[in-house]
């Protein structure tokens, strides 16, 4: 009988890309620039280099036994772990470290909004989540193993 046991590589680049995403946050909430939603495209970045590291290092592991799926596993478990603490800490943020935070966050959006806390860390959770799929998915056609044939001539 096969134990699964979760490999430490994703936990632990999970872990560092979730204080990037922290440290970011809070270097913006320093000069009042954390409601804007534009700076968070730079999540993306931190995510989408956190997770080409995480893939990148997992092959150099491997070397030869490197598959599609374990590199895809990788990157995804990274991501979500990185997703899931920022969540917890936005929501920790928005509800106990600045309560103004979520009225000011939806006034850049000018319009008479009805949303909770709940609504704002779902969403923000869900966006980490699809950001972390996509960059995977776009990561592993980089580490991939080529199969086309060599042509001759």
């Amino acid at each position: 009988m096969k134990i699964f046991s979760l490999p430490i590589l994703p936990i632990r680049f999970g872990l560092v890309m979730s204080a990037c995403l922290v440290a970011y946050f809070l270097l913006l909430s320093l000069f009042n620039l954390h409601t804007n939603p534009i700076f968070s495209l730079f999540n993306g970045v931190i995510t989408g280099f956190g997770i080409f590291e995480a893939i990148k290092y997992y092959k150099l592991e491997q070397g030869d036994n490197f598959s599609y799926s374990g590199g895809f596993t990788v990157g995804v478990i990274a991501g979500f772990i990185a997703a899931i603490l920022f969540t917890v800490f936005f929501t920790f943020y928005a509800t106990e470290v600045n309560s103004d935070f979520l009225s000011q966050l939806l006034t850049v959006f000018k319009g008479d909004y009805n949303v909770h806390i709940g609504l704002v860390a779902f969403v923000v959770a869900i966006m980490g989540f699809a950001t972390t799929v996509v960059i995977t998915l776009t990561c592993m056609q980089y580490f991939k193993k080529s199969r086309n044939i060599p042509q001759n001539g």
